[in-house]
């Protein structure tokens, strides 16, 4: 792994590392991710969790469990750059006002600024729908279906400046079966997700990922 990653500390049931999850949609990703982590002694605690939309479902799931979870809206008043920056800085408030030592994006559509990556490189991890580097992007089972691939599948990596460009941690293959849609691959990749990300948070958090 490239030097310029800085890795967060190793982590104990009794200290464990402290994680804001980013979503933007229902959530599911982030309910299974509550559910380990309710089974057992982890490494990590999900501390926060942070939308971009006030409508996101996936806000329930921390409201449920009483996690503190926060809806940030970009401004309607800023364009641009300028609006991109202004809704990060609100975002990096309440992570470093919560103590968060590592950012989780679950279904988080928005992407990063190379400022906000800087400030958590190492500790900023992403999972795709995809077997990157093949089909990156926001559209990446369509895309599969499209090239008629017989496996794709998904990725969890660390986030760097590019789109889906970080370094991978760890991925798990899914068939791509005759007749799918982009709604059955879909579901099938989730299934695989909700297991595969846990576990690399797990193997983050106790130090087996090292560079």
């Amino acid at each position: 792994m490239s030097g310029d990653y800085l890795l967060p500390r190793i982590a104990s049931p009794e200290d464990p590392l402290r994680l804001a999850v980013l979503i933007s949609g229902g959530g599911s990703g982030l309910r299974a991710l509550l559910r380990y982590q309710s089974d057992g002694p982890r490494n990590h605690v999900t501390s926060l969790v942070i939308s971009d939309l006030k409508s996101a479902g996936g806000l329930s799931h921390a409201s449920d469990l009483e996690i503190h979870n926060l809806a940030i809206p970009l401004s309607q008043d800023l364009k641009g750059l300028e609006r991109r920056k202004e809704h990060e800085d609100r975002i990096m408030e309440a992570l470093v006002s919560n103590d968060i030592e590592m950012v989780v994006l679950s279904g988080y559509m928005r992407i990063l600024t190379p400022t906000f990556v800087a400030e958590w490189k190492g500790r900023l991890v992403n999972i795709h729908p995809s077997l990157l580097p093949e089909f990156p992007g926001a559209h990446a089972q369509r895309d599969a279906i499209n090239a008629r691939v017989k496996v794709s599948g998904c990725t969890v990596h660390f986030v760097d400046e590019g789109v889906d460009t970080g370094t991978i941690i760890e991925q798990r293959s899914v068939p791509v079966l005759p007749g799918d849609t982009v709604e059955t691959l879909t579901q099938r990749i989730k299934a695989v997700e909700h297991e595969l990300y846990p576990k690399v948070l797990d193997d983050i958090s106790s130090g087996r990922i090292s560079t």
